[in-house]
């Protein structure tokens, strides 16, 4: 848990390299992999009214801050399509931006046949990027067809996941009629700098020989008897290596240096293999149910290599994406075999390991991907650290994890939930037999060991079935073996009929099982956070070290056996870096200055300077958590609130004393029910006070604590109170900076602006009408949560041009739906609020869309921006539209090639932007690092344009986004990503605490042995979006 107000400028932009954190799963519940192959005082007194203090869900009134006003601006005509650049790209065509005659979504000439530059008429001609055709589309006609399919892929949801490629040689892989496609670049790249650098990347050039065919092979293993129930029989990971192991071993003619398998159902083979149905049988040493398999190959594909090279040369239109996937399968196969396979990263099997806590040790590998780019095709290949566990007891596990000291009913039955949590969802392997099998656990048996009987049968049908104690079993099946621990439950691995009741002390956790950072320690997830924030020199060093190894995805001879050859060498590009924009701040109150930044770091601080707008903080309230604590250090000091004070008035807010300071002990987060009682007594106070009009609650707290979630999910549920936590260690310390961005982060709750940019935003000139911002992202349940819901997260600026004053919208969907369920109905409400506050709709919509890989662009376009527009166009509401999408999860890291290239910490300098050689062959994407890398390897943003109805080029973007990630409001350097979804992303992980905190107190009032991932099933996700309005407009997540 990330506290408020703890450390200066906290942000994206201080973190390179390690990812994403506190998100939730985010990383943990996010699976965004490259889509398609591959796969966060004194009490005031008042008068004594006579009036009944409020309820405690009464919602008190608290309007919204006023925004600047404009005058309503028509927004211009579209510009004619602009000259393609020929410039090292090959001749395309490409659309201009226009409408479908009687549906036009923008504000440019209605072309008829044509439906904006993304829109592709039903016999586009593949490989041809134009859309010139003098082809007739009826507005009805055009209008039933887009109905119809944005209606089916509401209907199917996400993209499926690919089972087996079954795609037929001539199928065409374009998209369906009247679909939308991602646009083409508009030219060969920016030009736009200040100066430029030479810069190394991690792509190393991939050449393949394009006549070659890799045949795509199905298979199907199942044991030679059918299970007495008839059922099919699902033959494990384990048992389908062994087999696949034996037949290849026993059968010439399945060589195994000319194959590579993608561990599930899919072969593919750089010879012909004989297809049919063959027997397989296992060694008896092999301790398994059954030994003898039927093994089912079928050809279900010929994958020619040089489809690939004619999408990259620009000669087809669509990515062939199963021979992208085949070839990375391929790369995949050498370390498969000799490196243990950690989610989408392999380790050594005798790693460099850094021990954790809790049977963890941290370990490192590497994860890469093929990629298909501008010089060609490139693997892509990065250092990668991950928690994982060690071969240990489960018992052992119990007593380290959740120091359970004493093994007997009693102390189960107190920690019940507590074991549950700790072991649900592990693999585990069992000592009381030869075995390589791996069981997942599911829970824990309702009765006790010495209390578990079952009923065996005779194997020859000679004797009547009988009733046997389960440690009789053990006894007699195993000599030697003996239950030590009788009076307690016993492991359930498998599910339903097929589960196995397995005694704790015959069990052993499988090593290599990883663990996310949300899953660790404070301290354990520090160590793990250094050693993945590497140098970048270091991480350079590492990552050529791995793909040379023996064991990486270019050695050996599999891939050579394929006529697939990987480069050693980095790729070189040329990066450009961009001027920093000048920031406006006050040097008085009635005076506006304009600020330069720092030439290396982009930063800037507020000595002697004042906010832009600060609010005023009249009515506010203090919460000491710490003022119990036994040491004097852990307590909060008198003189922290006179600082504050003094710092925010100085800062530009008008800021009093408060009103009453309540005192309490820590205990009290221990659950909603405890924390309750105390908010509401502030909440009476509040009344007799300020007639309940408190605008903020500052929480001093003495430690970070989970049941931070309680005093979030309270105040903005049920009360609609901001708060703003802090730790009183930090508090103590008084330091000018820490006091300066605690104010910062008060005034952008409360509705103020801390900085804006001195000169508009690029891409709209003053005449541009009103702009608004929109961000999206989705929180997914943390891994091992199988039924909560995923949290989409929607804000939108309300004040253009400065455009940093936002407000949020949350809704609760579908479990791991990436999908924004209803996108365009919370897009309206935001765009009304808008109307409301400026007398205008917005004119204009750049919407960020953070959190999708290249396989959801689809998604993306024909199910959440074709709904947006059909919902504006059942008003009458036509907005030009930009769509951009945001990607942090991805494996590119640029290097400084020399010394000069880089700032004084070895990163490439904030503003650098690359968009050839490395990018995408056509489409329109580039790579930003908008931040300083104070430590590790900075992480460029990759950012990909799927619409544009504004005629942008690679220009005017680049720098308006650039100069967007200076304007977020709670540090004083730009961030990593363009804030709209930097703060969906803080908002959908607020509305995961809400949810945990909701799920917890459920549960907690319920039945004690539930566990975590079935707790989830007693709370209603109708009440997650049910914000109080009191706080509802305003930027309380932050």
């Amino acid at each position: 848990m990330e506290m408020e107000g703890y450390g200066y400028g906290r942000g994206r932009a201080g973190g390179n390299g390690g990812g994403r954190g506190g998100r939730g799963g985010a990383q943990g519940g996010r699976s965004r992999g490259r889509g398609g192959y591959g796969g966060r005082g004194r009490e005031n007194q008042q008068p004594q009214y006579h009036q009944q203090p409020p309820q405690f869900n009464q919602q008190r009134p608290h309007p919204p801050p006023q925004f600047n006003q404009q005058r309503p601006q028509q927004p211009p005509q579209f510009q004619q399509q602009r000259p393609q650049s020929q410039q090292q790209r090959p001749q395309q065509q490409f659309r201009q931006p226009s409408m479908v005659q009687g549906h036009q979504w923008g504000s440019g000439p209605a072309i008829e046949g044509r439906s904006g530059p993304n829109w592709r008429p039903a016999n586009a001609a593949a490989g041809v990027g134009s859309s010139h055709g003098q082809q007739q589309v009826t507005s009805g006609n055009y209008a039933a067809k887009l109905q119809q399919s944005t209606e089916t892929r509401a209907d199917r949801g996400l993209v499926p996941k690919m089972q087996s490629l079954k795609l037929s040689e001539g199928a065409s892989q374009s998209s369906v009629a009247g679909e939308l496609v991602p646009i083409k670049r508009p030219d060969s790249g920016g030009l736009e700098k200040i100066r430029t650098v030479n810069i190394l990347v991690n792509h190393f050039p991939v050449s393949f020989n394009a006549e070659s065919v890799i045949r795509h092979y199905d298979i199907e293993v199942k044991p030679e008897v059918a299970s007495p129930s008839g059922r099919p029989v699902k033959v494990t990971k384990t048992n389908l290596s062994l087999v696949m192991e034996k037949l290849f071993s026993d059968n010439s003619d399945f060589p195994l240096e000319m194959t590579a398998f993608d561990g599930e159902k899919n072969i593919f083979s750089a010879v012909e293999l004989p297809t049919g149905t063959f027997t397989v049988e296992l060694s008896p040493e092999e301790d398994v149910r059954c030994h003898t398999y039927k093994f089912s190959v079928t050809l279900v594909n010929e994958l020619k290599l040089h489809k690939l090279k004619d999408y990259l040369t620009g000669n087809l239109l669509q990515l062939p994406r199963e021979v992208l996937q085949g070839m990375d399968v391929v790369m995949k196969e050498n370390p498969r075999r000799h490196m243990v396979s950690i989610g989408k990263s392999f380790h050594s099997i005798d790693p460099k390991q850094s021990p954790l806590y809790y049977g963890l040790v941290a370990s490192e590998g590497f994860q890469h991907s093929l990629k298909p780019t501008s010089q060609g095709l490139a693997l892509c290949l990065d250092y990668s650290v991950l928690a994982v566990r060690k071969r240990i007891p489960v018992i052992h596990f119990l007593r380290e994890h959740i120091e359970l000291t004493v093994f007997n009913s009693d102390s189960f039955r107190r920690r019940w939930k507590d074991i549950e949590h700790a072991l649900i969802g592990l693999k585990v392997t069992v000592t009381h037999r030869r075995t390589k099998q791996k069981y997942v656990v599911s829970g824990l048996t309702d009765r006790n060991a010495c209390d578990i009987s079952f009923t065996v049968e005779d194997p020859n049908s000679q004797l009547p079935p009988r009733s046997v104690r389960l440690l009789d079993y053990f006894r007699e099946k195993y000599p030697g073996i003996e239950i030590k621990y009788e009076d307690i439950p016993c492991l359930s691995l498998g599910k339903g009929r097929m589960a196995n009741y397995v005694p704790l002390e015959l069990c052993v956790l499988v090593e290599g099982q990883r663990l996310h950072k949300e899953e660790l320690d404070r301290d354990s997830a520090l160590l793990l956070k250094n050693m993945s924030l590497a140098h970048p020199g270091d991480r350079k060093t590492k990552i050529c070290g791995m793909l040379q190894q023996d064991h990486g995805p270019s050695g050996g001879e599999i891939s050579k056996n394929f006529g697939i050859d990987v480069t050693m060498n980095m790729t070189r590009v040329r990066g450009r870096v961009m001027e920093p924009p000048k920031l406006k701040l006050r040097s008085s109150p009635d005076k506006v200055n304009a600020i330069n930044v720092d030439k290396d770091s982009c930063q800037w601080n507020l000595v002697n300077k004042l906010v832009v707008e600060g609010t005023t903080l009249k009515h506010w309230a203090v919460l000491d958590l710490s003022s119990f604590e036994r040491r004097p250090a852990d307590r909060l000091n008198k003189d922290f609130i006179p600082k504050l004070v003094a710092r925010c008035n100085k800062l530009g807010l008008q800021m009093d004393y408060p009103l009453f300071t309540e005192q309490a002990r820590m205990s009290v987060l221990a659950s909603a029910e405890s924390l309750t009682p105390v908010l509401e007594k502030v909440q009476r106070q509040a009344w007799k006070a300020c007639q309940n009009n408190l605008q903020l609650l500052l929480c001093v707290m003495s430690s970070k604590d989970a049941g931070y979630m309680y005093i979030k999910w309270v105040s903005e549920t049920k009360i609609g109170l901001v708060t703003q936590c802090c730790l009183s260690k930090m508090a103590n310390k008084g330091q000018d900076q820490y006091l300066a961005n605690l104010g910062m982060k008060i005034n952008a709750k409360l509705g103020g602006s801390n900085a804006e940019l001195y000169n508009q935003l690029p891409l709209f000139n003053e005449d541009a009408g009103h702009v608004m911002l929109i961000g999206a992202d989705v929180n997914h349940p943390r891994p091992r949560d199988y039924l909560s819901p995923s949290i989409a997260a929607v804000v939108a600026s309300m004040n253009w041009p400065a455009a940093n004053k936002y407000i949020p919208r949350i809704s609760p969907q579908g479990h791991c739906v990436e999908q924004i369920e209803n996108f365009g109905h919370i897009c309206l409400e935001l765009i009304e609020c808008y109307e409301k506050m400026n007398g205008v709709k917005p004119h204009k919509l750049v919407i960020f869309r953070d959190g999708v890989s290249e396989g959801q662009f689809d998604m993306v376009l024909n199910t959440e921006l074709l709904g947006l527009k059909k919902v504006f166009q059942a008003i009458d509401y036509r907005p030009t539209i930009t769509l951009i999408v945001a990607q942090k999860r991805h494996q590119t890291r640029l290097f400084p090639e020399t010394q000069r290239d880089g700032g004084r910490n070895g990163n490439i300098p904030p503003g650098t932007v690359v968009d050839t050689t490395i990018v995408h062959p056509s489409e329109y994407d580039f790579y930003l690092c908008s931040h300083y890398g104070s430590i590790g390897t900075s992480k460029p943003t990759h950012y990909h344009v799927l619409w544009d109805e504004h005629n942008f080029s690679s220009d005017s973007v680049q720098k308006f986004i650039y100069d967007l990630c200076f304007t977020f409001a709670r540090c004083c350097k730009p961030v990593s990503l363009a804030p709209p979804v930097y703060y969906a992303d803080l908002l959908a992980y607020r509305g995961r605490l809400h949810y945990d905190a909701q799920s917890e107190k459920h549960s907690s009032s319920g039945n004690s042995s539930s566990s975590l991932a079935l707790s989830s099933t007693s709370t209603s996700t109708s009440d997650m979006n049910a914000l109080h309005s009191g706080i509802q407009d305003l930027m309380y997540f932050i």
